[in-house]
């Protein structure tokens, strides 16, 4: 057997009772009810520990569901991502009981300030030991817009103008307002940080104004290791320019294309193509033999709720699903010309259209692996021939789904080599995932910035009059 390289693994979750598992918080296997609890959320982070996972990964959202009926009443009852909890907050207790876990914070460029964000990521680094990562969003909720005060969600393109700014912003904050030797720590002298070596950014942008200095001393990897996820043209280029990690969409057949294009874009920025590691989406139902696997499904897709999947879809396809009725047929729905461009396009794409329309939503929501423990370890290597470099896995039922997975599937990949057996050197999550040092790359914006600030205060001697004072 040919040794392979490890891949990259995430546990892909939600600081809320119902994730994409659509209703399985019912269930009496399913912890899901104690999202509320830490001791479930820390018996989870050291499940994933023990299986040698590179990330927990958060996903946020900040505002309920609406579309699906014209309101957010079915997500409310189904408990479809809602109710949901501030996973910042969480975080550093789950750091404190790890030690090598990484913990992916989705937050949202509308959500606050740059400046505060900024001091925030920046303490759950110090926290953590240099184990934070930041997946950049710009919302597709516009309950989110209204609650943060934009009277609706700004367009894609003001959105992603919002985003350029916004990293910008942090990036300065991180990158270029403390230098390495700032903090002192002389106890003889009294001095913490040399203040000559505290520096304002004086970020003009088009959305934020942000003077400086950063509040925080620089933390293990000054600014957190970034994902992102992209589809649009726009999109794809503002991850290619700034994410480490990029999502990509759609199956393992369409993985090698949409590779091609996320890398491309990478490189179009000045980066080299392996500064970004691509990720697929996995869900597994794990059997000890395939008639057990097939078992096990059946009886999970039994305790769905169907409203849950209209919910969640509606909101994915942007178009409000109760208009339809569940037993036309697909292409029933598309003649009648009363889909919007994005659901039409995914009806159109449907693996038959003389389906019912409740057999592609049930579909849509079920596309996870079921099988052996060498079966799903074989589509996990076939994922790594299609070119990804790790994988966002899915739970059906929390923490049975990675239950299943470290104790069954992760031998069998450790074996293979797709699973490292222990975690690797360094300290950060960055150096641990790419086995360079804690710090961005110097072909990285955020790098860029930095070396551009530090040329221009060389090249001016320019010094913050303020910090001068103090230090005189």
């Amino acid at each position: 057997m040919t040794t392979r390289s490890p891949l990259i693994f995430s546990a892909f979750n939600e600081f809320v009772l119902s994730h994409h598992d659509h209703g399985a918080w019912r269930r009496s296997d399913s912890r899901q009810t104690e999202l509320n609890s830490a001791g479930y959320w820390v018996d989870l982070a050291k499940l994933l520990e023990r299986g040698t996972f590179d990330f927990l990964f958060f996903a946020d959202v900040l505002a309920p569901y609406d579309i699906y009926g014209g309101n957010r009443d079915t997500a409310i009852a189904t408990g479809m991502q809602t109710p949901v909890n501030d996973p910042a907050v969480l975080i550093p207790i789950l750091a404190h009981e790890t030690t090598n876990l990484g913990f992916a914070l989705t937050a949202n460029i509308l959500q606050e300030p740059p400046y505060t964000f900024a001091r925030k990521v920046s303490t759950l680094d110090h926290l953590s030991g240099g184990r934070i990562a930041w997946n950049i969003v710009t919302s597709f909720l516009p309950g989110a817009g209204r609650n943060l005060g934009h009277a609706g969600l700004p367009t894609h393109e003001e959105r992603y103008g919002r985003a350029e700014d916004y990293v910008t912003a942090a990036y300065k904050l991180w990158e270029a307002s403390w230098e390495d030797d700032a903090v002192i720590a002389d106890r003889e002298r009294g001095i913490y940080t040399d203040p000559s070596k505290v520096h304002t950014v004086d970020h003009v942008g088009p959305y934020y104004t942000v003077p400086g200095p950063h509040l925080t001393e620089p933390s293990p990897q000054r600014t957190p290791f970034l994902f992102n996820a992209a589809a649009s043209g726009t999109g794809i280029a503002f991850a290619g320019k700034h994410a480490e990690v990029l999502f990509t969409s759609g199956g393992r057949e369409q993985a090698p294309a949409n590779i091609k294009i996320l890398r491309d874009a990478a490189v179009a920025h000045g980066r080299a193509a392996h500064d970004v590691k691509i990720l697929g989406g996995l869900g597994i139902v794990v059997g000890s033999t395939e008639a057990e696997a097939a078992r096990l499904d059946a009886e999970l897709r039994e305790t769905q709720s169907l409203d849950s999947i209209l919910v969640k879809l509606s909101g994915f396809w942007q178009e409000d699903l109760s208009r339809y009725d569940l037993r036309s047929t697909v292409a029933e729905i598309l003649d009648s010309g009363l889909p919007g461009k994005l659901a039409a396009g995914v009806l159109a794409n449907a693996p038959d259209t003389s389906w019912t329309f409740e057999r592609l939503l049930r579909w849509a929501a079920n596309r996870h692996v079921v099988g052996t423990p060498e079966q799903i370890a074989d589509e996990i290597d076939a994922w790594q021939d299609a070119g990804i470099d790790g994988l966002n896995l899915q739970y059906l039922v929390s923490p049975g789904s990675f239950e299943d997975f470290v104790d069954h599937v992760r031998p069998i990949l450790v074996e293979r080599g797709t699973m490292r057996a222990e975690y690797g050197p360094g300290a950060t999550v960055r150096e641990k995932v790419t086995g360079d040092g804690p710090f961005l790359p110097e072909r990285h914006p955020a790098r860029r910035i930095r070396a551009e600030l530090a040329a221009r205060r060389a090249s001016t001697g320019a010094s913050d009059p303020v910090l001068e004072e103090a230090a005189s």
